[in-house]
This record gives C-alpha cells, sequence and structure tokens, in this order.
C-alpha cells in the first residue's frame, strides 16, 4: 500500500467533521507553500529591477556559456556581457 493509499484508507474511517479537518489543514500547508514561493518570485523580480535600472546588462545564454568555458580553460577574464550574443 503506498503512501495515498494509506492517507485515504485513514482519511475514509474519520467522521466528516474531522475529514473537514484534514482538508482544511492540507488547504493551509498549500497556501503556505504558495506564499513561500510567491514571495521568492517577488524577491528575485525585484532584485532584476534593481540590476537592469542600475544600467547593468544582465547576461544572456551565450555569454553564460563563454564565462563557462573561460573558467574551464583557466581563463579568468570577464567576458563582455556589452558584446553582443554571437549566434554561431
Amino acid at each position: 500500500m503506498n503512501l495515498e493509499q494509506k492517507i485515504l484508507a485513514k482519511l475514509s474511517s474519520l467522521s466528516p467533521d474531522k475529514q473537514k479537518g484534514v482538508l482544511d489543514f492540507i488547504e493551509l500547508l498549500d497556501s503556505k507553500n504558495s506564499a513561500n514561493k510567491t514571495c521568492l518570485e517577488e524577491g528575485l523580480q525585484q532584485i532584476r529591477t534593481r540590476i537592469v535600472a542600475s544600467g547593468k546588462i544582465l547576461l544572456n545564454e551565450n555569454n553564460i556559456r563563454k564565462q563557462l568555458v573561460s573558467r574551464e580553460n583557466g581563463v579568468h577574464d570577464k567576458v563582455d556581457e556589452n558584446q553582443p550574443e554571437d549566434d554561431g
């Protein structure tokens, strides 16, 4: 019997009032998870907005790859973030 089956078996043996209590608890857990996720998303968006407002250019995928390759090769020079993305 897997976890879901165990929970359903226990739940079905409870009175309707206790089943409602279990549902309320599950919804509370779910709302806390959603609230935490929303706070994190908002925080990250605020950080991104401040970086962009400061005039810094965010790295694109190509420049991230270039930095990774340069680090793997032992080159620690900063990749020019202002360089246009190379499609090749």
